[in-house]
């Protein structure tokens, strides 16, 4: 139990490397994806990380059936400043952490990295992220948006208009809130985007836009299209795909001192 916000209890599972592991460990919290009213930490993807020793904490949110924006975020920022004041009870390294999620998971993580978490005592922020095919701009993204194909009525109940409790049109400025996109700073957190070149759900553009960026912010980003691949699937469990993400990771938490 990390949180109980609007007296939902949130719980995380904590994985830790096989015995023998230095006594602070860096970590990855892995956010799932679902659309934002699906899914559950219990499958977790980021697991592979535990070999290269890494600790990982899969996070369950709050999904839009009991809360709306910002209260995924939130989430996340408590369950960071969870660990981060449990360190060494846990026998983690509070200066190392990252994220990573997969679709609305990549969504949350990219904003790990860059929205502002607030007045707080102890740092919600993470120090490196990896986003999977996350939308970093709801205001551009295509279930969002009114055209032909998608009347209003078809707009008003997508994902994320259920997540912002209205349509982007109608709330911009909080779709630009929930938008990784419209949050990059100078002082955001290096990032490894991969978006599979195929992607029906998620356009591809989201995330070489949110690449451009944060170059233009002068932070680090590296982008990576993986061929061939949809949204998510095979092609993102792969041993290429986890030796990059586990190289960006042991660069930025281990490397870095």
């Amino acid at each position: 139990l990390y949180a109980t916000h609007d007296g939902v209890d949130l719980h995380l599972d904590l994985y830790l490397p096989a015995a023998g592991a230095p006594k602070s460990l860096p970590v990855v919290f892995w956010l799932h994806g679902g659309g934002w009213l699906n899914g559950s930490k219990e499958r977790c993807k980021a697991t592979f990380l535990l070999k290269d020793g890494f600790a990982v904490a899969s996070v369950g949110y709050r999904l839009t059936d009991v809360a709306q924006w910002p209260g995924q975020i939130d989430d996340c920022y408590a369950a960071v400043r969870y660990l981060r004041s449990n360190a060494e009870k846990f026998g983690l390294d509070p200066d190392r952490f990252g994220a990573m999620g997969s679709s609305a998971g990549g969504h949350l993580v990219a904003l790990m990295g860059t929205r502002p978490a607030g007045e707080e005592k102890i740092s919600g922020r993470v120090q490196a992220v990896c986003d999977w095919f996350g939308p970093t701009d709801l205001l551009t993204m295509p279930p969002n948006v009114v055209s032909e194909k998608r009347p209003l009525e078809k707009v008003s109940q997508s994902n994320g208009a259920k997540l912002l409790g209205a349509t982007v049109r109608d709330v911009p400025e909080l779709a630009k809130d929930a938008s990784a996109l419209h949050q990059v700073s100078k002082d955001d957190s290096p990032f490894l985007i991969m978006h599979g070149s195929e992607d029906p759900g998620v356009p591809v553009a989201q995330s070489e836009r949110f690449h451009a960026a944060l170059e233009k912010a002068g932070v680090s980003s590296q982008l990576v299209i993986v061929e061939g691949a949809g949204h998510g699937g095979p092609e993102f469990e792969t041993e290429e795909v986890q030796q990059t993400v586990s190289a960006f990771f042991r660069k930025w938490l281990v490397e870095s001192e």
